[in-house]
């Protein structure tokens, strides 16, 4: 690994209520516009990694960043993204990138968790029914290093938080 690689910081980047909700039927459950701007402004031109499915609730591959898709299914292709089987593949098509963003869903948060060295975490305060869902954080390997709270108002119905943590080495 080179120095270059070795500075690399692989982000999580996640919306999730209270109880880890993060989506039901492929969707998100809420619309919090000034956390969508603020995804954007994060993780344009990166790297972002993404399962199938998450890649599927899109309308297309997102401008300004290098999709890339990991799915257990050999032969699935997609518009302007790459497709890959295997963490290492995906970490592979990152190199030159110092921040690769993670952005879903659970069973990639859950398959990178490890390989993370940040967290960008909105919490959204609430608890919301839902099928998918950001796995536990454990706070003994976690640590929260910045947070800045919002109020719901008329556009953003719900309170929310700006959460980021770093791994503890």
């Amino acid at each position: 690994m080179n120095e270059l690689e070795a500075s690399k910081e692989i982000t999580l980047i996640a919306a999730a209520s209270e109880n880890n909700a993060l989506g039901k039927n492929n969707q998100l459950i809420w619309h919090l516009s000034e956390d969508l701007k603020r995804f954007k402004r994060l993780t344009q031109g990166h790297s972002i990694i993404m399962g199938r499915k998450t890649f599927e609730s899109m309308p297309k591959a997102l401008p300004n960043r290098k999709n890339i898709i990991l799915t257990r299914n050999k032969g699935y292709k997609a518009q302007n993204a790459w497709v890959v089987h295997t963490i290492e593949e995906a970490l592979k098509l990152t190199e030159g990138d110092l921040q690769p963003f993670i952005i879903g869903g659970g069973e990639i948060y859950k398959l990178f968790l490890s390989h993370a060295d940040s967290i960008e975490l909105t919490r959204v305060h609430g608890n919301f029914e839902a099928d998918t869902f950001f796995p536990e954080i454990d706070y003994k390997n976690w640590e929260l290093v910045e947070e800045e709270k919002h109020l719901s108002s008329e556009n953003q119905p719900y309170d929310y938080s700006y959460l980021k943590f770093r791994k503890i080495k």
